[in-house]
């Protein structure tokens, strides 16, 4: 079994179907949630009110506020504790970038609108195709 599990969320049904599956396949592992904030469709809306924040990091925080608190809800009923993340930029990218700290990326097959993953790429499949770990993908 992996001891580090990273999760990638976002406000999706199937993001919290992959945090539970992490939670009953990896009992015994530690389990990061990583919120990427920055969706592909609004990046540069995103990017630029987040530049004019004082604290660019407690305003992403501040943005991933709901995922991380579903998160760690989900995280109760299963009656233990998961670490978060929140990091700012691409969702692919930087849920890659940040795996190579893990033994193992969960992700939900899917998370944007339909509009999302026909002009950018499903961000499970991206995630599938270039993390340098282990990929499990929930549906």
């Amino acid at each position: 079994m992996s001891s580090r599990v990273l999760v990638a969320m976002d406000h999706s049904d199937m993001s919290e179907k992959a945090l539970r599956y992490a939670l009953s396949v990896h009992q015994d592992a530690k389990i990061t949630v990583l919120h990427v904030v920055g969706e592909p469709s609004s990046m540069w809306g995103q990017a630029v009110s987040l530049a004019l924040e004082d604290d660019i990091e407690q305003a992403a925080r501040d943005r991933a506020k709901t995922v991380i608190e579903t998160a760690e809800a989900i995280a109760a009923e299963y009656d233990t504790t998961i670490d978060t993340k929140v990091l700012v930029g691409h969702p692919a990218r930087a849920i890659i970038n940040h795996a190579t700290n893990y033994d193992t990326v969960i992700i939900g097959s899917h998370g944007g609108t339909l509009a999302e993953r026909l002009f950018v790429g499903n961000v499970a499949e991206q995630v599938f195709r270039r993390s340098p770990i282990p990929v499990t993908v929930v549906r």
